[in-house]
C-alpha cells in the first residue's frame, strides 16, 4: 500500500529532506508504508552527486542546496510539480537502472494524458518532447527541450528525491545553471507547450498512470 500525500502552498527544502529522510528509515524498518509526496518548492538550485561548479552560472540568485541525489544541477519553484518517491526497489527487482526506466514511463505516460508525447533519450535521464515549432539544431534534428527531470537517490533499496514536471514554472530561472549538465537542448513546461493544465489535473493523471508502471 503505498500513501499519497500532497502538500499545497511552498515547502522548504530542509524540510523536505528531513521528511525522506525520516520516511525512508521507518519504510526500511517497516513502520511505514511507501509514499509518494507531491508537492512544489520555493525557488532553488539542487546539486546533485555529479554536478559541475561550471554549470552554475549565477549562484547568487537562488538558494543552492546539496541534495545528494543522482545527477546534476537543476531547478525547482513555484509552478513545478516536485514528485517524492518513497519506494521498495529492493521488492520491484533490485534494479536501479528498470526502476529510472519506470520512472521515464510513468512521465511519459502521465503526459499522454494530455496528449503530449513525451520521449527519452540515450545518455539523457528524463523527459523530453519535441519541438517542430522552433529552429532545427545545427545538424538539422528537430530541437527538444526537458520536460521533467529525474534524479534518484537509494538507502538499502528504499527510493527518495525523484521526479520534478514542469507545469507552469518561470521558465527563465533555469537560465541561472545549465540543467542536467545538458547545454545544447532547452526547458518547456505544458503551458509553455499550450496546454492550460493545472497543478491538480497533473496530480490526477499521475496517480491514475501510477499502477501501469509501478
Amino acid at each position: 500500500m503505498v500513501e499519497w500525500i500532497i502538500t499545497e502552498g511552498l515547502t522548504a527544502y530542509d524540510d523536505a529532506l528531513a521528511f525522506m529522510e525520516a520516511r525512508v528509515n521507518a519504510i526500511i524498518v517497516g513502520e511505514a508504508a511507501e509514499c509518494i509526496w507531491l508537492l512544489e518548492h520555493p525557488p532553488l538550485y539542487t546539486a546533485g552527486t555529479s554536478a559541475k561548479a561550471a554549470d552554475l552560472i549565477t549562484p547568487d540568485r537562488f538558494p543552492v542546496h546539496d541534495a545528494r541525489r543522482g545527477g546534476e544541477y537543476t531547478y525547482h519553484g513555484p509552478g513545478q510539480r516536485v514528485v517524492y518517491v518513497m519506494l521498495d526497489v529492493g521488492k520491484r527487482g533490485h534494479d536501479l537502472r528498470r526502476f529510472v526506466q519506470d520512472l521515464e514511463n510513468w512521465v511519459i505516460g502521465t503526459l499522454d494524458a494530455f496528449n503530449i508525447k513525451g520521449e527519452v533519450r540515450p545518455g539523457r535521464v528524463g523527459v523530453w518532447v519535441q519541438r517542430p515549432d522552433k529552429p532545427r539544431n545545427a545538424d538539422g534534428a528537430l530541437a527538444e527541450d526537458k520536460i521533467a527531470a529525474i534524479g534518484i537517490r537509494m538507502r538499502k533499496w528504499v527510493s527518495f528525491h525523484g521526479l520534478a514536471i514542469n507545469v507552469d514554472p518561470d521558465l527563465s530561472h533555469f537560465d541561472g545553471i545549465v540543467p542536467c549538465g545538458i547545454r545544447d537542448h532547452g526547458v518547456t513546461s505544458l503551458v509553455d507547450l499550450g496546454l492550460p493544465v493545472s497543478m491538480a489535473d497533473l496530480d490526477v493523471a499521475l496517480r491514475q498512470r501510477f499502477a501501469d508502471v509501478m
